[in-house]
């Protein structure tokens, strides 16, 4: 009998044909945080630092999964818009966990998530606190785990206020990737997002506090920038507030050597409890947020797909399997088997190859049509860069815009699923529509009558013509036929 290996939510056995069909159904979820660029865009040296990492390659989602372990809960300034939990498995936003963990405890649970997620590549900390303000804990957890799992990139997310004091450390332990979150670089903006900082033991509050905070994460960019090491910054989005600002920020950022920007919408639900939630901030629309991305497409690489991920975030981004993994079900003598891991990367190395291909074919016949239109496409996917999800069971769509340019990944839609128990609730679509504003056509592997005629009465077409085709395949096809040329016709 074959060796069972699990992939996302499915299981399967590790021969190298059942893996591949795993995959076309979506043994990985996709929804992603980095660059669009593949090794034919990047030097070799920089492609294999970011290849099988999710957050910093828009390919690697795909295929790989990130961990996060809450070993630090302690932060050292307050934003109006995050309000940390740490006992709450509903909200899916930063700084929320379930349980905080131990270094040891951590180590533990990394274990157990590696020998059943073999997609996994990247362990981060991210909170629920700072890691660097938290950084004898962070330390101790990196230097635990690295012992078991040497091969697992390690990553850090921070505001940068205390990061400057661990630079060297970080430099040392090989933690080769840094998110830094600058939601501002002129003070005065800053003042209306931050109301205070900690610092060398006192609380600074005003514009004292914004530019300290300012000057620290300028200083962080530049010492991480000379040691080499590959920094994806963070910047919330808050419509009136610093929504025009970040056009600086993004040139700044650049200027001092980032290699990602990911602009991320404001999360403003009063239910949270944070500040801005309370005292009705709104965060962008969907097209708001496009709007802006495509002004600093030609700037710093763009982050379109971040998922805002909790600090106790398992799995391929767009899913979080932390329940599964809670201290009450990781056991107490736990060792790592390298096994399903091994076999899960030779079979994607070929899997890649096969998508890889298949985008560039697909760019071409775009481009060789000529000026057309451009069009926004919604994708239903459980991964795997395939149309193999029902529309129904879709929590987001991957969302694409195609052109005389290509195919282009420009973001996600979160929506409430529509079908559960095969049954379909009519005020649950309408959420559903409206969240697909401004879209073109959704692709999916199978939709019902009911909500294709509703979704075509809001100016939306949908089809299932595409099912468990790779994405960027189905779009060229649904393009050219949209425009009236046939696949035979653009390859001749």
């Amino acid at each position: 009998m074959a060796q069972l290996i699990s992939l996302g939510s499915l299981t399967a056995p590790t021969t190298a044909e059942s893996m591949r069909e795993a995959l076309k159904d979506g043994g990985c979820s996709s929804s992603s945080c980095g660059s669009s660029d593949t090794a034919n865009d990047l030097p070799p040296e920089l492609w294999d630092r970011i290849k099988d990492h999710p957050c910093y390659s828009e390919e690697a989602h795909h295929y790989f999964a990130r961990m996060h372990v809450a070993v630090a809960p302690a932060c050292n300034i307050q934003c109006n818009y995050c309000n940390r939990k740490y006992d709450c498995a509903n909200e899916s936003r930063p700084g929320v966990v379930s349980e905080k963990l131990t270094p040891d405890q951590a180590l533990r649970k990394v274990i157990a998530v590696a020998n059943e997620v073999p997609q996994f590549s990247v362990l981060g900390i991210a909170g629920p606190g700072d890691a660097c303000y938290d950084w004898r804990k962070t330390k101790a957890t990196f230097e635990l785990v690295s012992g078991e799992i040497p091969d697992v990139k390690l990553c850090i997310s921070s505001n940068g206020l205390a990061l400057p004091d661990h630079v060297d450390e970080i430099a040392a332990m090989n933690i080769d990737h840094v998110t830094l979150t600058i939601n501002m670089v002129d003070p005065e903006v800053g003042t209306k997002i931050y109301p205070w900082i900690f610092y060398k033991n006192k609380r600074w509050t005003g514009i004292d506090a914004a530019r300290i905070l300012h000057e620290r994460q300028m200083e962080s960019l530049d010492l991480l920038a000379a040691r080499k090491i590959l920094v994806k910054v963070n910047s919330v989005m808050i419509p009136g507030i610093n929504d025009e600002h970040l056009i600086e920020v993004n040139r700044v950022v650049k200027e001092k050597g980032a290699f990602l920007h990911n602009i991320m919408p404001l999360i403003s639900d009063p239910a949270h409890g944070t500040h801005f939630g309370l005292t009705g901030q709104r965060g962008p629309t969907a097209m708001e947020l496009k709007a802006l991305q495509d002004q600093l497409s030609d700037g710093t690489k763009l982050m379109r797909h971040c998922r805002q991920c909790r600090a106790d975030a398992v799995g391929l981004l767009g899913e979080d399997r932390g329940q599964e993994f809670t201290m009450d079900q990781v056991g107490e003598d736990v060792v790592y088997d390298p096994s399903k891991r091994e076999a899960y990367r030779e079979i994607v190395a070929v899997e890649r190859g096969e998508h890889v291909a298949k985008r560039k074919e697909a760019d071409a016949e775009l481009k060789a049509m000529g000026e057309t239109g451009s069009v926004l496409i919604a994708v239903a996917t459980k991964g795997g860069g395939r149309i193999n999800q029902h529309f129904g069971h879709a929590k987001e769509f991957q969302v694409y815009e195609a052109s005389a340019k290509g195919i282009e990944f420009i973001g996600h839609r979160k929506v409430e699923q529509y079908c559960e128990g095969g049954w379909g609730e009519d005020a649950t679509l309408d959420g559903v529509i409206e969240a697909l504003d401004g879209i073109d056509v959704v692709l999916c592997a199978k939709i019902g009558d009911c909500p294709k005629d509703s979704l075509t009465a809001a100016g939306i077409a949908a089809t299932d013509d595409h099912a468990y085709d790779w994405i960027e395949a189905g779009i060229a096809a649904w393009y050219a036929a949209r425009y009236g040329v046939e696949p035979a016709q653009l390859s001749a």
